[in-house]
């Protein structure tokens, strides 16, 4: 039976990864691979500073004491038997668009996956708890079969976010392109119980990119938002101006 590889970024015991892990079955054998605690907004890190450890924690499922990108390579290069024919990261409790993407250790898994040449999902829901997981999962394993039937272009992920309410209030399904958001007062001021100051990165307001294409207002329509994503980051349209226009020389 062909291997799906699932993970997360916020540890192996998270009901997120423990609601995708039993929808993947059917479509395949889902093996487990995921970080032993919580590696929020780890983005696209390796751990190369010390080894790494592997355990098995029950049929299927492992637990590494690493980044959600550690869990991806030694998932396919050293635990499963296989290649697998799928990567599913998530369901991250809370939502990966516009330049969150950028942070997400559920979306760099997905990147992890695709530039390892399996094609991979991140599936993630906006909002607060309580977070439905089984409608992100039923449209994981819905979406997860198409791809298996389709395949993914080169070098692109599925980054997905399913609204945070029951199957029957999903309004529908949109492709988008990745939005922007502006946080402002996003950095604190602490202080230690001796007065030292400390900061502390999170929360704040956020500002988004209003077009009506963009994932977020997907997701403000209760629709499911699926944006395809690639790890070629050159701005073409730039790049071609600087070669025609900008006149540079290596010496003086």
């Amino acid at each position: 039976m062909s291997l799906i590889l699932v993970t997360n970024d916020d540890g192996v015991d998270a009901p997120g990864v423990q609601a995708l892990f039993a929808a993947m079955a059917g479509l395949g054998r889902p093996v487990l691979v995921a970080p032993d605690r919580d590696n929020s907004a780890s983005s696209h890190s390796l751990t190369m500073s010390r080894p790494l450890r592997v355990r098995q924690i029950g049929p299927d499922r492992y637990a590494v004491d690493g980044t959600p990108t550690d869990c991806v390579t030694i998932g396919i290069e050293k635990v499963l038997s296989e290649r697998p024919v799928l990567v599913v990261s998530g369901i991250n409790p809370g939502g990966n668009m516009g330049d969150d993407v950028s942070y997400s250790g559920t979306v760099s898994a997905a990147l992890e996956g695709t530039m390892l040449g399996v094609p991979s999902l991140a599936v993630s829901i906006p909002g607060e708890a309580p977070f439905h997981f089984e409608t992100a999962a039923t449209f994981a394993r819905q979406l997860a079969g198409e791809v298996l039937a389709r395949g993914l272009p080169r070098d692109t992920l599925l980054n997905v976010n399913v609204p945070n309410c029951v199957a029957a209030e999903v309004s529908g399904v949109e492709f988008t392109r990745q939005g922007r958001r502006v946080y402002s007062d996003a950095i604190k001021d602490t202080f230690d119980p001796w007065g030292r100051k400390h900061y502390w990165i999170g929360g704040g307001t956020a500002a988004w990119d209003q077009g009506e294409d963009t994932d977020a207002m997907a997701l403000a329509r209760l629709a499911v938002s699926i944006t395809p994503l690639h790890f070629d980051m050159t701005n073409h349209d730039v790049l071609a101006r600087l070669r025609r226009d900008w006149r540079l020389t290596a010496s003086r």
